[in-house]
């Protein structure tokens, strides 16, 4: 646990702009005063103050007139620059954890490392819908594992042009997308039921965020609370792809298969 001294040595460094680039300057080189007042745009006072304040806390050395950062400055430095570093990512895909978490998918947050979003703003509210859609269309010629949470024309589609070209689809949806289905798309249900390559299972437990596998690729789809699809995450991340495989196998394990259900159907209304 950090000490009460490191707490308010954070702080102080946080706390000021001026002292944030001062520390950054001396990271790449020794500087003298008057450079560092030209370098971080601030007053020989100000710079003087804050040289003090890092000389107290040992971060920095004054040596043949000139100031040098300490191994302990550089590591605060680098700390530093690497919280920076992660604030920024977690503004980018707060949206996507957040919503990710509120679903209770568990996402690992090692496996934000690397990958590409695409996420839904005001002024293009389909982009997550739009990017997915072109991944399903792209797996043309590849084994497809899939999970759902909704059911649209948009889908359907993309997963009869990704049929044609040749791809197998497996996908798992819920009870509440399978009634969605069967109602309003028809012919896609159908297809699912005679296409060879298309096999389709029903979890028994409502379905809340989306997955995508195909090739080395891992797609993770987060949803808002209305089930718009809101951003789509891809990646070759090994994290992230055993994630969604484990995933994928936990899902498909408590799953029953497309006919079954509808024979189950059939059955009950005789």
């Amino acid at each position: 646990m950090a000490s009460d001294s490191g707490h308010d040595d954070a702080q102080y460094l946080a706390g000021s702009t001026v002292r944030v680039a001062i520390l950054r300057a001396l990271d790449r080189k020794p500087r003298r005063p008057a450079s560092l007042t030209d370098a971080v745009d601030a007053t020989r006072t100000t710079v003087q103050r804050i040289l003090a304040g890092f000389r107290e806390r040992r971060w920095v050395v004054k040596r043949d007139g000139a100031y040098h950062v300490t191994p302990t400055g550089e590591r605060v430095h680098d700390a530093y620059e690497d919280l920076l570093s992660e604030i920024d990512r977690a503004d980018r895909y707060g949206r996507f954890a957040a919503d990710l978490e509120r679903a209770g998918a568990d996402f690992p947050a090692a496996g934000l490392e690397a990958g590409d979003l695409t996420a839904a703003t005001d002024r293009d509210p389909l982009a997550a819908l739009d990017r997915l859609v072109e991944l399903i269309r792209t797996t043309r010629g590849s084994d497809v594992r899939a999970v759902s949470p909704i059911v649209t024309s948009q889908y359907n589609e993309a997963a009869r042009d990704a049929l044609d070209a040749g791809a197998e689809i497996e996908l798992i949806i819920d009870r509440e997308v399978l009634e969605t289905s069967i109602a309003e798309f028809g012919p896609a249900t159908d297809r699912a039921l005679s296409d060879e390559r298309a096999t389709v299972y029903v979890s028994p437990d409502p379905i809340e965020y989306g997955l995508l596998r195909y090739d080395d690729v891992a797609c993770v789809v987060a949803y808002d609370e209305h089930n718009n699809p809101r951003c789509v995450f891809e990646t070759t991340d090994e994290t992230v792809v055993r994630w969604v495989d484990e995933r994928l196998a936990s899902l498909s394990a408590g799953a029953t298969p497309l006919s079954a259900v509808v024979q189950e159907s059939s059955a009950a209304r005789e």
